[in-house]
């Protein structure tokens, strides 16, 4: 992450914040950032950098409270909902991965 900010030429005080999903690995990128910035003289605090994506949060939460209610929920979203009908399951993960390569 600091080799980016460095190709880019951002300086400490134009990363305001990251915005992340809940995965653990990202609040360890956080933390791991804020110690190689302040190896650099510069006060990047990742606990009050660092902003779980909203989103993400009321995904899980209505998740939770769908399951409390004995329903499934939906765990896929709509265009991969698609995607399955058109394509069948299989088929329709090979083409995600495709395209994010």
């Amino acid at each position: 992450m600091k080799e980016v900010l460095e190709r880019c030429e951002l300086t400490d005080s134009c990363l305001l914040g990251i915005t992340t999903d809940n995965a653990s690995s990202n609040y360890s990128m956080t933390r791991e950032l804020q110690s190689t910035l302040e190896a650099s003289q510069i006060g990047w605090p990742a606990l009050r950098k660092h902003i779980p994506c909203m989103a993400h949060d009321i995904q899980l939460a209505l998740g939770a409270f769908m399951s409390s209610l004995g329903g499934n929920g939906r765990t896929k979203s709509g265009e991969a909902h698609e995607r399955d009908q058109q394509f069948g399951e299989n088929e329709c993960t090979d083409i995600g991965k495709s395209q994010r390569l």
